[in-house]
């Protein structure tokens, strides 16, 4: 039933007027792209990956010629067995240096690889011994077969109508081969994605899984390396091109040249860069959703590009989005994640989304190539994520665990969205999850460790960096207070404790940090000790608040954002926990920690931070940061 449908269709197509069909194929083009939205979306993707610097206007108009050139390369395919061989003359024109090739192929045959790309009119090529001169050499060209046997056979037959022979993918190679022995010429589609059996490469600087069969050809016979590639004239007409392509006959150097030479020709030709066919999925291979945050492939040739390209490093074109947690402490337990998410897929071109007070931060530190504040809360919220359509992300990470958060991904048009999911949970709008392994005991786990199973189940290879972002505080500097704690009033220390230990210390300068909404106790804290104790509270951004913490030489602390704060800037801490879990959501820096609970309270929490005598926290303070000695 196939055959026989598109022998109908091929010869309906074969008598039609050529204007009608160039109309038809117009409209159907234009169909494709307007009505299946994914190809549109992964033409326009690829197309703004390769080409960011271009106009969004040119990178549509793009994407729409190749939807058209494509729908006239399947109908021109349809109709090739039933169109007479004058009419064929018509269509299909060869460039000089391809009759240059054949010509001296017969006074000095030599094995050699003819490599095709994915470009208007591609399946033209075997109706070259129609136009050039006999006789023809002996050419094979390697094919993918349908997976429907007489439809195959058909369409095999009518390919080969002219002299050219088709090899299958799926017993041919041996053919090929021989056909390379004996001198003669074999041709293949490279630009296709390899998946799993190719090799990684790099395509418009973003990595991809490329065939190394050219390659391999190209090496084990010695052979010339030559692109045949056609240029659309018009509708129906198509002109063949020829190139031979420099390399070192290595399989790697091979494979390597023929991406350059399709980048070189798709970056410098609008013409041909609206031909090739953005639709497909070239650089899928890497997004596997279990190997998504990592490079994996049997074979990998970055090592050898780039240094052929100049480059030290990866380009960062696999455009993943973090969303991060709502509150500083979480947001700051997720940074050796992204350090090792840095090390893991040093492609990336890493986002994140945060609330806009926590970017100040996030720049200095270097962790991201792009920061981007989450808008305010109001009717154009959603919409802000509607519009990031456009940035064409490749995966989304979420740290948090809402529906809002999901519906902030899901409105990006994103296609990988990653989750964690815990029991009960339901999460609709992810396209992978996470789930908490049954019997997981949060309260005995710390977060980076479950946040750490997460990514690992999506291919994170490297381990978290855990290492302080910057150097510790000078020493000799006062000792930070940290006395407030914003969104869980249990978790502070008494104000008459604090005074307590400042008391005790009358030798030591004392800073007082916390914001705006700490400012009445920490002025409560600081009553009466005069210039020795500096009130802080609600006077300092975040990023002058970490430089103020750097200045610490210790600083003593509830559980709050400001304690994983210091942490992870390498001071030293003291701190205090009772009705929160340390083990849960202790510091995870490297730096110097000492962790006080009230005497007799589970390591998990849950006692009242009340029952922690200041003496208790006094003893700890002389152990780390002994007092000086008296005056003589």
């Amino acid at each position: 039933m196939l055959k026989l449908l598109l022998q109908t269709i091929g010869w309906a197509l074969a008598h039609t007027p050529e204007r009608l069909l160039h109309g038809l194929a117009a409209g159907l083009g234009e169909a494709v792209f307007w009505l299946i939205p994914r190809r549109r979306r992964v033409a326009l993707s690829n197309l703004d990956h390769a080409f960011p610097e271009r106009p969004a206007a040119w990178r549509r108009r793009t994407a729409r010629a190749s939807s058209r050139r494509l729908v006239e390369t399947v109908l021109l395919s349809l109709a090739t067995p039933y169109l007479s061989e004058p009419r064929l003359r018509r269509i299909l024109r060869v460039a000089p240096a391809l009759v240059d090739l054949v010509t001296r192929g017969h006074r000095e045959p030599r094995p050699t690889v003819l490599v095709t790309p994915h470009m208007a009119y591609w399946e033209v090529q075997t109706c070259m011994p129609l136009v050039l001169p006999a006789p023809f050499p002996e050419m094979g060209v390697i094919y993918r077969p349908l997976d429907h046997a007489a439809a195959d056979d058909w369409v095999k037959r009518a390919r080969e109508r002219f002299g050219m022979r088709l090899l299958s993918r799926r017993e041919g190679f041996a053919a090929a081969l021989k056909i390379l022995r004996n001198r003669g010429i074999v041709g293949v589609l490279f630009d296709q994605n390899a998946g799993l059996h190719g090799a990684l490469t790099t395509l418009f600087g973003r990595v991809c899984s490329t065939s190394e069969l050219p390659g391999l050809m190209v090496e084990k016979f010695s052979a010339d390396l030559v692109v045949l590639y056609p240029r659309r004239l018009g509708f129906w007409r198509v002109e063949l091109g020829l190139e031979p392509i420099a390399q070192d006959q290595t399989t790697a150097g091979a494979t390597i040249a023929c991406n350059r030479w399709l980048e070189a020709k798709l970056a410098g030709d609008d013409g041909l860069c609206a031909s090739w066919l953005w639709a497909h999925d070239r650089w899928r291979n890497q997004d596997i959703p279990a190997q998504r945050l990592r490079l994996e492939a049997k074979r990998n040739f970055l090592a050898a590009e780039l240094p052929a390209r100049g480059l030290d490093a990866l380009p960062r074109r696999t455009r993943i989005f973090v969303r991060l947690p709502n509150w500083l402490g979480d947001v700051v337990m997720a940074l050796p994640l992204l350090r090792a998410l840095r090390v893991s897929r040093p492609d990336a071109e890493i986002t994140l989304l945060a609330k806009p007070q926590f970017l100040p931060l996030l720049q200095g530190w270097n962790l991201a190539d792009r920061l981007r504040p989450l808008p305010p809360r109001g009717l154009g919220y959603f919409l802000h994520f509607w519009r990031l359509r456009r940035a064409y992300p490749d995966v989304w990470l979420l740290f948090t665990n809402s529906l809002r958060g999901d519906a902030e991904a899901w409105l990006s048009g994103c296609r990988q969205r990653f989750g964690l999911v815990r029991p009960g949970k339901y999460r609709p709008l992810l396209t992978h999850a996470y789930r908490v392994p049954a019997g997981w005991d949060e309260r005995t786990h710390h977060q980076l460790e479950l946040w750490t199973g997460f990514l690992r189940h999506f291919g994170l290879s490297a381990e978290p960096d855990r290492g302080p972002l910057t150097p510790a505080g000078a020493a000799g500097a006062g000792i930070g207070l940290i006395a407030g704690s914003e969104n869980f009033p249990a978790k502070r220390w008494p104000i008459e404790h604090w005074r307590a230990l400042i008391a005790a210390r009358p030798a030591d300068r004392f800073v007082l940090f916390g914001t705006a909404q700490d400012r009445p106790i920490a002025t409560a804290i600081a009553a009466g000790f005069g210039p020795r104790v500096e009130n802080l509270a609600g006077r300092t951004s975040l990023p002058d608040f970490g430089a103020q913490l750097r200045g610490c030489r210790l600083l003593v602390t509830n559980d709050t954002g400001g304690m994983h704060l210091a942490n992870a800037l390498g001071v030293p801490l003291l701190a205090l926990f009772g009705p929160t879990n340390p083990v849960r959501t202790g510091p995870v820096f490297s730096a110097p920690v000492t962790i006080l609970q009230p005497p007799g309270g589970a390591p998990t929490g849950g006692a009242s931070l009340a029952d922690l005598d200041p003496s208790l926290v006094l003893a700890a303070l002389a152990r780390l940061d002994p007092l000086p000695p008296p005056a003589t």
